[in-house]
């Protein structure tokens, strides 16, 4: 990261590249001190990274509630899961155990039902 230029933020401070060089990231801020506001810099500075440390608790508090939201929510699938797969498997038991004879009360009940539509439409057209 290199800068071509200083740049100025406000009246007597700027910054410039750091002077070891290399592939640093860093940045040295310099004060200008013909002015004389620096009090007020730095009590500005100090106020903005206050309010980003503010912003970042919350942001820890939030993130913290939203992972045992999640956690929570995940333990509650799991255990909802595991009942689905339970309770599939006693269908699938009770279904093999009386399954023929349930097959065979649905044809039967079927049949029936038609044959009373059947015979109740041959009545009532005459």
């Amino acid at each position: 990261f290199v800068m071509a230029a200083p740049h100025r933020s406000r009246e007597g401070l700027s910054t410039r590249p750091a002077a070891y060089g290399g592939g640093s990231d860093e940045i040295q801020l310099r004060i200008d001190p013909m002015h004389s506001d620096f009090d007020d810099e730095v009590t500005g500075l100090r106020k903005q990274v206050r309010k980003l440390r503010d912003v970042a608790q919350e942001i820890e508090t939030e993130a913290k509630f939203q992972n045992d939201f999640l956690n929570q929510l995940q333990m509650t699938l799991i255990k909802a899961q595991a009942g689905v797969k339970n309770n599939m498997r006693r269908l699938n038991r009770s279904i093999m155990r009386d399954g023929s004879s349930h097959v065979m009360h649905v044809v039967l009940f079927g049949m029936l039902l038609f044959f009373v539509v059947y015979f109740w439409a041959k009545i009532f057209r005459k």
